[in-house]
Parts: C-alpha cells; structure tokens; sequence
C-alpha cells in the first residue's frame, strides 16, 4: 500500500474502515458496494452548492448531480421544479421536505439526506408512508456545538460583546472597580435540560470550571453518565428554581415547544443566565424580552431563534443582557467537511439498499 494512504475506524452503524489518501479525502464506506452503471446513474439534487467539496465529489463519483447555483436556501418554486424525477435529495435545515416536494419528486426519489442534526424540517412520517429512506448526521457536530455552547455562555456571564463595544464606543475611559463585571461559573449551580449527546458534552467542559452543582433534567434516566460526569438529575422546575445558569441541550418536539415561557422563566433566580444552542422554538421570545428587560433574570445567550434569520428590527436586538449567534453550532470548517461527507455517504448507502451510517 502506498505510504500516503493510511487506515482510520469510522464508528458508525456499519463498522467499516475508510481510507483518506493523499489529497485527504475521505472516502466513503459503502464504496465496497458496486457502482451504479453508466447508463443508470442515479440523480441527485442538491440544494445549495456551498457544501465541503467532499460530499459533492462522492455524489458526483457516482451519480448525476444538480445543483441549485447560489449560495443561498434554494427558492420553493427553484426545489419544486428541480427535484422532480430525482433519485436522491440532498438538504439542509433550511429546506422544508413535506408531502408538496414529495409529490414534485415522484415516485424515483429513494432518499433523503439532511446535513444536519436536526430534521424537523423533512416529513418523517410522509417518507415512511413512501418508502422514501431518510439520513441526518448526528454525532460528528456533538462537540463543535458544546464547544460554542460554552463560549456562548462565557460571552453572556463575562459581558464580552458589551465590554468589546465599549472599547470601540470610548465607553472605556478608566479601569473601574464594578464596571464590566459578570457572573462566574465557579461555585454557582449549572443546569443542563436535555442530557443526550450534547448535554454530556457541555457538561464535561462545565466541570473545569468548578461550579458548586451541576444539575440536569432529561426525559429518561442517565445514572452511569450522570455518575461520570459528577451530575445530579432532577425535575425541570426543581433545575429552574436552583440554576444560576440554565443551558438548553434537547431536542425540538411538540412536548419542548416554549419550554422556556413566563411560567418558566418566573421561576428561574432573577440572577440567572439563559443560554440555547437547541432550536429556536424552545424559547417563547416574546416572554424572554419582557423578562430581560425588565431584568427579572440577569442575561439570554442564543444561538437559535424563531425565525432565523432574527429580523433587524426585533426587540431581543435592543438589549445590552441579550447575545444572538447566526446558529453557528456547528460551524466548525472539519465538522462541516464530516457533515458533507456523512450527508453523500447516507445517500449512496440508501441508493443501493445497505445500511446508512445514519438513518432516521
């Protein structure tokens, strides 16, 4: 074997080996599995052009790609028409998959493939109902997004974007012994709502810091990773009543649509900090302005919101205790380089019926 190419274990459903050679390209592990012929080259729609190159060279490997041309959400009417008699979708969270773009597609389309994590966008239930087999790319954004989840937290308590503007606004004329001063992480009580993948991952890297407790609430029971981490579960309102910080790390569900209302943020400390890395529909935005404002909690840190783009003219924008991100959880350039890969990889999969390394 060439000295350039080496082997590396992917963990994935399939256990299998892929090959990066000298150009580093990851190759993907359903190429074991026999090409499509020239004259029967799947087709594959892909929705923007943007994505890491990897995933696009796969595709085109072995498929007759399309793709919308601007680097943008493709318009409806641009998805309607494009993925009519399409083998393979390949998409992303800005693209809504219901039974309107099923029926465009026709009865060709095997699969749909999102690059992300999250997949309230696509139909589930149409697709089953069709036959239609559908990959997401869990995992290898896991910690990317509790890496951002930390520095969004440290950036809403220590008042980093506030005390940067005053260095560009001539707000900093002196050193001052209470001005700029934020909240610390060490000996407060954190609580996480949501332990998957995430959650634990954010809780790693809150233990450092030395907080006094750190709670967390989730649907099911976790003793062993709450034993490793040095977490204690408890009920969402107990996690509210005693968190000085409240980090959102659970999935958008009917049950989880503005867990975070009046109600709930009533009884959170009035010295507490709100940070969501999750999906914007957790947060009732209207319930969070009026608490900020009226600084009944201390600060919001978001990197998701309702909708996104946040409009320029909304109220959260007005606030100096309120940090917005473009939903940047995951944009870190090799985890998007994985979630490119994984995203082609599910989708040859699908097309020749073996198993995806990840499918919902």
């Amino acid at each position: 074997m060439n000295a350039l190419v080496q082997r590396i274990v992917f963990r994935s459903v399939t256990n299998s080996f892929l090959v990066i050679n000298a150009k580093s390209r990851l190759h993907c592990p359903f190429r074991e599995f026999s090409n499509f012929g020239e004259s029967m080259k799947p087709r594959v729609y892909l929705t923007r052009p943007d994505v890491a190159q990897v995933g696009i060279d796969l595709i085109q490997d072995e498929c007759e790609l399309t793709t919308w041309f601007d680097e943008s959400p493709v318009p409806r009417e641009e998805l309607l028409r494009n993925v009519a008699g399409k083998d393979a979708l390949f998409c992303t969270l800005t693209d809504k998959i219901d039974a309107e773009v099923l029926d465009q597609a026709g009865p060709n389309l095997k699969v749909v493939a999102t690059m992300s994590v999250g997949y309230e966008h696509i139909d589930i239930t149409e697709c089953k109902k069709r036959g239609i087999r559908v990959g997401y790319t869990p995992d290898c954004l896991t910690d990317a997004t509790a890496e951002l989840t930390i520095a969004l937290l440290l950036a809403t308590t220590r008042r980093l974007i506030e005390a940067n503007e005053e260095v560009h606004t001539g707000g900093w004329s002196s050193w001052s012994p209470g001005w700029m001063c934020g909240q610390s992480i060490k000996n407060s009580t954190v609580g996480i709502v949501g332990f998957g993948r995430i959650g634990q991952e954010v809780a790693k890297r809150i233990v450092p810091f030395r907080p006094k407790r750190l709670l967390f609430s989730n649907r099911s029971e976790r003793p062993e990773e709450a034993k490793q981490i040095g977490a204690e579960q408890c009920t969402f309102d107990e996690l509210l009543h005693n968190s000085d910080f409240v980090i959102l790390t659970c999935a958008a569900t009917p049950d989880t649509f503005h867990l975070i209302n009046a109600a709930s943020l009533g009884k959170m400390k009035t010295n507490a900090v709100l940070i969501n890395t999750s999906r914007g529909t957790l947060v009732n935005q209207t319930d969070l302005y009026d608490f900020l404002k009226t600084e009944r909690i201390r600060a919001a840190g978001l990197d998701v919101t309702t909708p996104e783009p946040l409009p320029l003219d909304s109220p959260l924008l007005t606030l100096q205790n309120c940090i917005v991100l473009p939903h940047i959880g995951s944009a870190d350039v090799d985890t998007r380089k994985e979630m490119s890969r994984i995203t082609a990889c599910n989708i040859l999969a699908g097309l020749k019926g073996v198993k995806m390394i990840a499918e919902l």
